[in-house]
């Protein structure tokens, strides 16, 4: 296979933000950089929240200031609401990625508003930026497999918020298994229902491995024709509004499985795995990833 599955690393944010170390800013910066040393091209790197409610993503424009322009790089911000969009803009983020929970449940304790609310934010974010620039928008639909307050989450609730999303414009929209409840049967079937009504609108799943089933639900996605995948190195990661929300798929373990396949990532195995190791230790956390653990195959030679 010669098929390009890109991976958008999103360890310095939803990796960090569950975490009860809350690193300084340097620390963050270089956890950024060690991962674009690993040949990351499109990382998200800050969320523009309120820092009393989530302290682990305090100094987002202290980070974005101190990362060096590049070209080849794309930064993300996380961003809820209007406040958060004036804040990306500040900040030079290269992409939004502007957040619709697909329940209200969810959404009013991750966001104070209900899914009406969170799609009027979006539609005013997106005239925003039709009428006066801005960067890339994604539109993540959260809990679009499952909700820890309302239960289960409608495949028509998630196709309608994509149908909105892409009536928008949004440059891509992603489908976030934000507390790791999903089955790759599902998967496949949400993203042919969503991908239905969004045309040419590139489609991004990101998955929790909660339940272990996070690599399987990302096969199921590559399966279904999906080519944009979120990853955290070391398998960091969770929410801190939902309940026993552990991490994301570890990245180095994403690009074992894809690689061994014959699919190219443009990713380095063994310095994921090292950068892993390093941002474990900054958090005094064992990194929850296979590949930390097992390290690569086929094993070098001894010497």
């Amino acid at each position: 296979m010669t098929r390009f599955i890109e991976i958008v690393e999103v360890g310095a944010r939803d990796g960090l933000q569950n975490e009860k170390a809350i690193l300084e800013v340097a620390d963050k910066v270089e956890l950024i950089s060690r991962l674009e040393a690993c040949g990351v091209r499109r990382q998200e790197v800050v969320s523009f929240v309120n820092p009393r409610r989530v302290p682990q993503m305090a100094g987002a424009e202290e980070i974005m200031a101190a990362l060096p322009a590049d070209k080849t790089r794309s930064r993300i911000g996380l961003v809820l609401n209007e406040r958060g969009w004036d804040r990306c803009l500040a900040g030079a983020c290269d992409e939004a990625n502007v957040v619709v929970c697909a329940s209200d449940g969810f959404g009013i304790r991750n966001q104070g508003a209900s899914v009406s609310e969170q799609l009027d934010t979006l539609a005013a974010i997106a005239g925003r930026k039709s009428a006066g620039g801005g960067p890339p928008i994604t539109l993540t639909i959260s809990v679009a497999f499952g909700c820890p307050f309302d239960g289960e989450v409608s495949e028509d609730m998630v196709v309608s918020i994509a149908r909105a999303g892409a009536a928008l414009n949004v440059d891509e929209i992603a489908l976030a298994d934000t507390i790791g409840v999903a089955d790759p049967w599902t998967v496949r079937r949400r993203v042919e229902a969503v991908q239905s009504v969004t045309g040419d609108t590139p489609l991004r799943l990101h998955f929790h491995d909660t339940r272990n089933t996070g690599l399987a639900n990302a096969y199921a996605g590559v399966e279904a024709g999906v080519s944009i995948l979120d990853a955290s190195v070391g398998g960091l990661g969770g929410c801190p509004f939902a309940p026993n929300a552990t991490g994301n798929i570890g990245t180095e373990d994403l690009v074992y499985m894809l690689e061994r396949a014959g699919f190219e990532t443009g990713l380095d195995l063994d310095k994921l795995i090292e950068t892993a190791g390093w941002i474990g230790g900054r958090i005094n956390k064992t990194p929850a990833s296979s590949l930390s653990r097992a390290g690569a195959f086929p094993m070098p030679a001894p010497a």
